[in-house]
Formats: structure tokens, sequence, C-alpha cells
């Protein structure tokens, strides 16, 4: 390789610039620390190149879809190339549509919306809530519940079994996450996918922990739908998206009714109003879209694409390496995992810690170390009460109250982190990890609204 085909390789495989990189929080202890933000799976921090594209559309806001003025219209063409821009990213095929919603929750709730009268959904366990509950919320859907699988094979043939099983044979759904988002694991799309269409089913995948890691390409795949959220994506909060077939979005009343979602509404003659709906994406989109959103998420898009997945990844395979082998020293913590050790898998990590309570080990991370980590379990219950088992435990100190019965330590730890996390954090994550294992924290911590946080002194 030549000397400046290496720097380029480097330059692609360095940590990409995020917002809040050089942010200090004070430590109980006394001095400062740089914020380690290791959380990444519940929100990962914006790529200073979205908020830099952001901050510069911001003075050219204006009104979409109608307006006359330039600002207006600059918005217009701004938006539907955002669309388009998101959706070359998701390999979207020539008759699929891309509607932009509030999030992950929002896309998955609005296509069990659209779903066809008595479909029968079909759903793991193990997924987030945002995946596992609004099926649910259909009188008149019928959804099956399949068990943690503990090897890809298995949850093939699960699915293929509840497939074959199901009566009477009718419109069907299977929904799947890509990636875990509690071990990080990442789930057999593709043979999911073929199993479904063998069975004449349908599937919808929750990209969410999978889009800012790995590529994903809808006919690569070969999935029916595809949603995933802008804040994880290393864009603001506040935007999301579904995108695949186009079909049962059109044949279905609109998500949210009113302005820009009907096309022509007129009075009729018995004091009513009849209604012409879109039957493109705008259908499902009423009321004024969140532009920026919309922009920001295309914007992280492209920041991605150009800076490489291969690089990316590669680099995000040698810090999951690093935290694996730097826990595994530590014969107290026992990292959770579905499909095993060797599984492949993305940058989340959940574990426990023998003589620990886990919202008290996250506590002194942050106020100790500077380190945010999360703890609980991860809106994904079914999944972590799987892995961890449901006995009752000793709530040891910092139990959360509000827990059920029997369960007060029935919670985990997970470490998060992607494109923009220095190695830095991760190594000073495990030397915390070490530390307070082998040396206990250095502080007094207390119970307050259900967190366990540093006492007023130690």
């Amino acid at each position: 390789m030549s000397v400046s085909a290496a720097a380029a390789d480097r330059a692609v495989c360095a940590p990409l610039p995020v917002l809040g990189r050089d942010v200090t929080v004070p430590l109980v202890t006394g001095g400062e620390a740089g914020y380690a933000a290791l959380d990444y799976a519940a929100s990962a921090p914006a790529l200073q190149r979205v908020w830099d594209d952001v901050a510069g559309y911001a003075p050219y806001y204006g009104s979409v879809h109608r307006g006359a003025g330039y600002l207006s219209q600059l918005s217009t063409d701004l938006f539907e190339n955002s669309r388009k821009t998101v959706a070359d990213f998701l390999g979207c095929r020539p008759d699929d549509q891309l509607v932009f919603t509030r999030s992950t929750t929002d896309s998955l709730n609005l296509l069990a919306a659209a779903l066809p009268q008595g479909t029968r959904v079909f759903v793991f366990e193990t997924e987030h809530h945002a995946s596992l509950l609004p099926w649910e919320r259909r009188a008149d859907l019928a959804v099956t519940y399949l068990n943690a699988p503990r090897t890809p094979r298995q949850a093939v043939d699960a699915l293929e079994r509840a497939l074959a099983a199901r009566e009477p044979y009718g419109p069907a759904l299977v929904c799947v996450t890509g990636a875990s988002n509690v071990t990080g694991e990442l789930w057999p799309v593709r043979e999911l996918a073929a199993a479904a269409h063998a069975h004449g089913a349908r599937i919808v995948l929750d990209a969410a922990q999978l889009a800012p890691h790995h590529p994903v390409d809808l006919g690569e795949l070969d999935v029916d739908w595809v949603a995933f959220s802008g804040h994880k994506l290393y864009a603001p909060f506040g935007a999301g998206v579904l995108a695949g077939r186009a079909d049962w979005l059109q044949d279905a009343d609109p998500y949210l009714a009113g302005g820009g979602a009907s096309r022509k509404v007129a009075r009729r003659a018995d004091g009513g109003v009849d209604v012409e709906w879109h039957t493109t994406a705008a259908r499902h989109e009423a009321g004024s879209p969140n532009v920026i959103g919309a922009y920001a998420i295309a914007s992280a898009c492209r920041a991605l694409t150009e800076a490489g997945f291969d690089g990316l990844v590669a680099r995000e395979q040698e810090l999951i390496a690093q935290v694996r082998a730097g826990l595994a020293d530590v014969p107290e913590v026992r990292i959770l995992s579905l499909f095993g050790d060797d599984a492949p898998r993305v940058g989340v990590l959940s574990f426990v810690v023998d003589g620990w309570n886990s919202s008290h080990f996250a506590a002194a991370l942050s106020a100790e170390y500077g380190i945010g980590v999360r703890d609980g379990l991860f809106c994904a219950h079914p999944l972590v009460r799987t892995l961890l088992g449901s006995a009752p435990q000793d709530p040891g100190e910092c139990g959360a109250p509000e827990a059920a019965p029997g369960e007060r330590s029935l919670n985990a730890i997970r470490v998060s982190f992607g494109a923009g996390t220095p190695d830095e954090h991760l190594a000073r994550f495990v030397r915390a990890v070490r530390e307070l294992v082998a040396d206990g924290a250095r502080w007094k911590y207390r119970v307050e609204d259900g967190r366990c946080v540093p006492a007023r002194s130690a």
C-alpha cells in the first residue's frame, strides 16, 4: 500500500467528528473529566457535519409544498431531495415509498395501522418494545410471539414452523430486528426474509441499531419494509423513516388526517365532506413536515456513505474486540448473549457485575469517571429477563424501588459506541470497570425518583 493510500485508509477509520466530543463534566470526587458518551444505542451524538448542514440551511427555512415564495420552493426541494437521498441510502426499489415519521416507534405504529384486516403478525420476544408492542393496539390483528432463539438457525426454524402452522392462511407480517439493542448481535435477516416469503408473508426490518453500523439495502436483504430513527444515525432528535412496499400503505387510511395528506376535499349535499387522499408518501405525512429532521437524516446518510462503511465497520470490530477482551479479564463481569461469544455484532454490549446492582454500577461510572452508559431493561424487558433469569435476587444497594417484587435487581448495564467514539473513551471505560470491581465505589449513593444517584456527601 502506498503512503498516500495508507493515510487515506487511516482517515476513513478515524472517529467521525461528533458534537460533545470536547464536553467536560464534574466528578463527585473532585475535578472534571472529558465526557465519554457510551450510550449510542439510546441516542448517538450528532455528527458535526450534520449539525453544520442544518445550521447552513436554517436561514433559508420556509414552508414546504405549495408555497410560492423562493424559500418555500427551496425548502420543498430540500425536503424531497432528502427523501431521495435516504431512499438511495436504503437501496429502495423503484416502486417503494419512503415516509418520514417521528421515530422507529412511530414508523412501526404507522405500519401496524396500515396492515390489512386480519393480518397475522409474527414477532420474537427479543424485540425492542418499539417493534414488540404496536401490533397489539388493533383488535383485528392476531399476534404470535416467538420464544427467544439461542442460535440464528433456531430463529429461522422457529419462524418457518410458526408460519407453516398458521390458520387461516391470509396476510401475514414478520417483524424482526437487524441488530439487538441489548446484545448487539446481528440477526439472520436474509434467511428470515426468505422464510417469510416462502410462506407468503411479508417482513419489516427494525434497523434502528443496524443502520448506524452497517449498510442496509432493502433489495439485498429482500425485506418488504425498513424502519429506523435519525437520532441513532448521528442526526438530532425528532425524525424517522419507514420505507418499503407501497401497496398496503396506499390502501390504508391515512395515519393522520389533515392537510398534506388530502389531495381534494369537497362538501357533499348531505352536509358532510368527501376526501380524496394522496397515494404518494404524503398520504401518511399530514401536517407540516419536519423538514430539518428529514434533512438531518439525509445529511447523516451522506456522511456515512462518504466515510465508507468498510472502514467504519472494521474499526468498530476492533473496538468491540478490545472491550470484550478487557471485560473478559474481570471474572465478576458476565456479558449477556443469545447467540454466543462468536456471534457477529455491532457496538452494543450488555453485562452484569457480581455483587453490584447495575444501577449503582452505572451511577458510579458516571459520577466518578465521567462515563455515560445505560442501566435497566433497555425497553426490551422480555429479552433481558430471559438473559438474566427472573428468579428473585437480593436487591443490593441502589435497587430500583419501583420494580416488581422479586425483580428489584433484575437489570443490566449497557455500553454502546460507534463511528464517533474515541479509542480513549473505551479504554477509560475498561479501566473504570476494573477499578470499581477491585476497589469499590469511592462515593456513597442513594435512590432518588427511582434512580441511583450520588449522595450529597461521601
